[in-house]
């Protein structure tokens, strides 16, 4: 909640204050002045009479507040960029709470990164840097042990290539407007590094999937079979000799 809000929030809890103790203290006053002529001064007309002092004194003095407080300066109004950028954490903040909250925030990023660079040459690199992402993001629970530097080695590498497919777009943005040669000719060199930086985040993505397959394969998979082996034998074995417990063993005469 921007300051400008809370400063009116308040002034209005106290003028409602304010008022709520106006009108007890009118109840109070009226209840004491018709008791106090019939009953005389008794205990219960004393105590009528100070909760009609008392709530004229929490009157007056909550007025006196609103009223100092009305007189400071109201904060200015938030900027209206400001406030959209807390409205959207705020959003974000919400989703992320829900089960498949940072997917679909991934995927909306991925769409308005998608809609801006829409036209220029650097959307095909852009695709191919998406979906190498998801793939090492799916593997990276899997990459322990010796793979962790590689892993933070990509998301770095990620950054920057994401960070150089804006400048190449702003330079082409920019070369459209202008036929200058040289900056014909940077473009062009951004692209290739951009390229080529997008070719190796794939060769990396395609080796953390062979580390992934191959660490699979001598942990998890060939002691799994191994056992499935072993539990076959032994089923076997049991079996074979359930049966020539049978073939040997005495025949019952009717």
């Amino acid at each position: 909640m921007d300051p400008r809000t809370k400063h009116f929030k308040r002034l209005h809890r106290l003028r409602r204050s304010a008022r709520g103790w106006t009108v007890r203290a009118g109840l109070f006053t009226g209840a004491a002045a018709v008791l106090l002529p019939y009953h005389g001064l008794g205990l219960p007309d004393a105590l009528w009479a100070a909760a009609a002092g008392g709530s004229i004194a929490l009157a007056g003095l909550r007025w006196t507040e609103a009223r100092a407080f009305a007189a400071l300066p109201a904060p200015p109004p938030p900027d209206p960029a400001l406030a959209a950028e807390r409205s959207r954490q705020r959003l974000e903040s919400f989703v992320r709470r829900l089960p498949a909250g940072d997917g679909v925030l991934d995927e909306v990023r991925r769409q308005r990164d998608r809609v801006r660079l829409r036209g220029t040459s650097v959307l095909s690199s852009w695709h191919r840097l998406d979906r190498a992402a998801a793939t090492l993001s799916a593997l990276a629970g899997r990459l322990g042990g010796p793979a962790e530097p590689a892993v933070a080695e990509a998301v770095a590498a990620e950054r920057a290539l994401r960070d150089l497919a804006e400048r190449t777009a702003g330079v082409e943005r920019a070369v459209r407007l202008t036929s200058d040669e040289p900056l014909a000719r940077a473009h062009a060199e951004l692209l290739s590094q951009l390229d080529d930086g997008v070719t190796a985040y794939e060769q990396l993505v395609a080796a953390a999937a062979g580390y992934v397959a191959e660490d699979g394969r001598s942990a998890a998979g060939n002691g799994a079979v191994n056992r499935l082996r072993e539990a076959t034998d032994l089923l076997r074995g049991v079996a074979a000799g359930l049966s020539e417990l049978r073939t040997a063993g005495p025949t019952l005469s009717p």
